[in-house]
């Protein structure tokens, strides 16, 4: 038995657990936040046979793709006049990060 975590952004959560429960797995589903934009983020535990990780991950890199984002900057910078100007960044965001770990026991009562 694994446990896979997947660690994606929130607007990215819905269709990934529909397409999953859809499949016959089951998830669940934690509110997380991120560290680099403190946006929110959503964990995605799901526990599987050692044969099924693969296609759990294939659908996980299909509903979670990357993309480019518009983000405010993170430190403002000072303007001629001294007030400070935040500028937007140009981020990639989305994807997922992907965690499989050994399960020693699992038991559902």
């Amino acid at each position: 038995m694994k446990l896979i975590i997947a660690i994606i952004q929130d607007e990215d959560a819905p269709n990934l657990v529909k397409k999953l429960t859809q499949e016959g797995y089951r998830v669940t589903k934690l509110s997380s936040t991120g560290g680099f934009l403190r946006s929110g983020n959503t964990t995605i535990l799901v526990g599987v046979e050692k044969e099924k990780v693969s296609q759990v991950i294939e659908i996980i890199k299909e509903k979670c793709k990357s993309r480019k984002e518009m983000a405010p900057s993170p430190t403002p910078i000072m303007g001629n006049a001294g007030i400070f100007v935040g500028y937007p960044v140009e981020v990639q965001v989305g994807g997922a990060t992907i965690f499989v770990v050994d399960v020693e026991q699992f038991e559902k009562a």
